[in-house]
């Protein structure tokens, strides 16, 4: 993709043509450049459908019918010491979230238990710290020994903060496939929600979990204050990652959080950044995540079109629709939940 390409695309009117041959290309193995998807998320609400429907020829040629039901547990709630502006799980902010201390290994399998009932491909168990402890490690990776021995369909991911080699090579050799670090927003724009570690923290921790073996799930929240270019320089610095899986969720402001009162983002606008992570992203596990109630409302169905997994029976501090609802979310948007069969 050249400059000249690149500029080609009309940065505000997109015609429906342009969309489809913007599709094509990606399914052609061209990666698109920063100036078309910025015009992607300049496109105008009228236009959003055929945005989505052009854009969604690409995540069935990759993942067909299919949604992909992804579980997660808070195994140690609101004991974060990092001041994330938007984190309702710091101890800096008065959240009046209660704490809960590490869950013991019978409780995380009680929990993957619960997720595999329900035919969840990836269960995903979150600490809220800094970074585990030599303990808190340990905790986890007997969970993902004793889970993998019992239900072996099951996909494990692990949130836990910061990671050193060590415990990165411990949790890997534990069988734990995926370790999620979002980065959250651009590196530009990320200084001014946080001060107590660096974007670049963030970047190097991703880079320790794919070198010791394990999938990186990374991806980042709309909604945080921040412009379009600053969610096109996330979606390019996760390719430049070669990340696996992009959670994309939607700002929810919580009580007592210096984000408290933000205006969610729209609709159309959290639906134009699905659709631009989908064309930087065009093989990669693609989720709407956290917010996604609150922010789409009666449009979560569209989201589908791009992406194609969710987080089901809700969030890490926020209940979500429960499974009911988002087994007719899906269906009646006429995709299939892909089930893991019980082994």
């Amino acid at each position: 993709m050249n400059t000249a390409q690149e500029s080609s695309a009309a940065p505000f009117e997109l015609a429906s043509a342009w969309f489809e041959s913007l599709a094509d290309r990606v399914l052609a193995g061209e990666p698109i450049g920063k100036a078309e998807a910025r015009a992607v998320l300049d496109t105008p609400d009228a236009q959003v459908p055929a945005l989505l429907a052009a854009v969604g020829r690409v995540r069935a040629a990759h993942f067909g019918r299919d949604v992909h039901l992804h579980v997660l547990q808070n195994a140690k709630k609101a004991t974060c010491p990092e001041d994330c502006g938007f984190c309702s799980q710091s101890t800096r902010h008065n959240s009046q979230i209660e704490r809960t201390p590490m869950m013991s290994v019978e409780q995380l399998l009680a929990g993957a238990r619960e997720a595999h009932a329900i035919g969840a491909k990836r269960y995903c168990m979150v600490t809220a710290t800094r970074g585990p402890t030599g303990k808190e490690a340990a905790t986890i990776a007997e969970a993902t020994r004793r889970i993998k021995s019992e239900l072996p369909g099951l996909d494990i991911c692990a949130s836990l903060g910061f990671l050193d080699e060590a415990k990165a090579r411990l949790l890997a050799e534990s069988g734990v496939n995926r370790f999620n670090h979002n980065l959250e927003t651009s590196e530009r724009h990320y200084a001014t929600l946080v001060s107590t570690h660096t974007w670049r923290d963030r970047v190097a921790t991703v880079q320790t979990a794919k070198d010791a073996g394990m999938e990186a799930c990374c991806g980042g929240i709309i909604g945080l204050g921040e412009d379009r270019d600053d969610r096109v320089e996330l979606a390019f610095a996760l390719r430049d990652l070669r990340v696996d899986s992009v959670p994309v969720n939607f700002l929810d402001p919580r009580p007592g959080t210096p984000m408290a009162g933000t205006e969610r983002p729209s609709p159309d606008d959290c639906l134009r950044a699905l659709a631009m992570f989908r064309l930087v992203h065009p093989d990669v596990d693609v989720r709407v995540a956290g917010g996604r109630e609150v922010a789409l409302g009666d449009r979560q169905g569209e989201a589908l079109i791009v992406a194609n997994s969710l987080f089901a029976n809700g969030y890490l501090t926020t209940g979500g629709q429960g499974y009911a609802a988002d087994v007719d979310l899906i269906e009646g948007a006429g995709f299939r939940v892909a089930v893991i069969h019980p082994c």
